[in-house]
């Protein structure tokens, strides 16, 4: 039983001044119950908390470390670029070569744009759209998460052509009048917002790969209808390549489904675990973007030298190594077998879904192809299998709503383990 004081006092006092004790709001482990475990250090596999415990993680920053905590690779960068002070505000060598290497490695991108995170990605690649097209409104996902902006907080309404509702307080009526959503997967649900928007939809919005509603994966015919449909209609079609950009394939989900988007949103690994984003796509759009445009976009800190010199030895390894994707693959699809087959010993037959090094189990019976199918799931039997995994030194996403990221550093042996604690914890739920 792992037992963890330190970190129980530790947020205790979080509550006091901070809201909700966390940073983040999934980080409270309210979706699965317990307190979060305080991180006091990680390399490779593991993490190691306040209280001394380790365990092997299956976040990895939510998807950045795809070579494992602490990168020799990456560590060297940092430190080599640190003492040449930590921020300018100015022009860079590195900002130059980092927007090469990203363009020669993610086929929709001409230009390129660096911003501090996958929400300023995601927000102004809208803005841009909204300019370049002179429309207004934009359709996502039911499921797909593009950041906290106030455009991307918006659920259904009660039918697939009423206008959304704002989901979150804060978010004003008139932004959800300009925010339309569909199922994902669903085609006819899209062709027909914008058959009743016509000539008034800027964007389209998606995760190519979802994995904010737990890993789903779209159908091909998904993807190119919808391709179809923005080139038909004039709509800028944006993939949110935040998670998946550099972690599926060198160029991202677009270069595994052979579809190019108009605009990419990317964030995660450039930064090799520093804060960073970046959005980009075809040459004639991202002029757009001022000072070469009219629509305004800027960041004291884009382009931060210590996050360039990270992302740049992170993205430079994987485009010369490119077999780390088959090498993660293969791994996470022994997870995911061992998985499956402790189901059948169990007589369990809980939906797994797998794309590459991303992966989720849930816990419902049901194939899971979007947020609908998704909700099936039991989240309060995930939690509690989510702290039988934790007491067995394996550490998930806290919530049932989340994909699983594998790293290269994960071993045969811990896989082994992985499969082994996964017996154990669904055998105790349902025991």
């Amino acid at each position: 039983m792992k037992t963890a004081p330190i970190s129980e006092e530790l947020f205790q006092r979080a509550q006091n001044f901070i809201p909700g004790g966390v940073n983040s709001p999934v980080r409270a482990f309210r979706a699965v119950g317990g307190n979060p475990r305080f991180i006091k250090s990680a390399k490779g596999a593991y993490l190691y908390d306040e209280d001394g415990n380790r365990y092997m993680e299956f976040i990895n920053s939510w998807g950045p470390m795809i070579l494992g905590h602490a990168s020799e690779i990456v560590q060297e960068a940092v430190q080599q670029a640190i003492p040449n002070s930590l921020s300018f505000g100015a022009p860079t060598r590195k900002e130059v070569e980092i927007a090469e290497l990203i363009i020669s490695m993610v086929p929709s991108i001409e230009k390129v744009r660096m911003v501090n995170s996958g929400t300023e990605a995601t927000m102004s690649a809208i803005r841009v759209a909204r300019g370049y097209t002179g429309r207004d409104k934009m359709i996502k996902f039911e499921g797909c998460y593009h950041g906290h902006g106030d455009s991307f907080l918006i659920a259904a309404g009660s039918g697939a052509i009423t206008l959304g509702v704002p989901d979150s307080p804060g978010v004003t009526k008139g932004t959800a009048n300009d925010t339309l959503t569909a199922p994902f997967n669903n085609l006819q649900a899209v062709q027909e917002l914008v058959d009743a928007n016509k000539n008034n939809v800027a964007a389209i919005i998606l995760e190519p790969v979802a994995g904010n509603m737990g890993l789903v994966q779209p159908t091909q015919e998904f993807l190119q209808g919808l391709r179809d449909l923005c080139t038909k209609e004039g709509i800028v079609l944006i993939f949110d390549e935040v998670m998946t950009g550099f972690r599926l394939a060198q160029g991202g989900a677009q270069e595994l489904f052979g579809i190019t988007p108009d605009m990419t949103t990317l964030g995660k690994i450039i930064g090799g675990g520093m804060p960073v984003g970046a959005y980009g796509g075809k040459k004639e759009i991202m002029d757009f973007v001022a000072p070469a445009g009219p629509v305004y976009q800027a960041g004291t800190l884009s382009g931060n030298p210590i996050a360039m010199a990270a992302g740049m030895a992170m993205l430079q390894h994987l485009k010369n190594n490119p077999q780390v994707y088959t090498q993660l693959a293969e791994t996470t699809g022994r997870m995911v077998a061992g998985m499956k087959q402790n189901m059948e010993k169990l007589g369990l037959n809980y939906t797994v879904n797998q794309l590459g090094s991303m992966f989720t189990i849930f816990f419902t019976n049901n194939p899971v192809t979007d947020f609908d199918s998704a909700k099936t799931s039991d989240t309060a039997l995930f939690g509690r299998y989510f702290n039988e995994m934790l007491q067995r030194g394996i550490y998930l996403a806290p919530s049932q709503y989340e994909a699983m990221f594998v790293s290269t550093a994960i071993t045969p042996e811990m896989v082994d383990e992985f499969v082994q604690a996964n017996y154990e914890a669904l055998k105790a739920i349902h025991a």
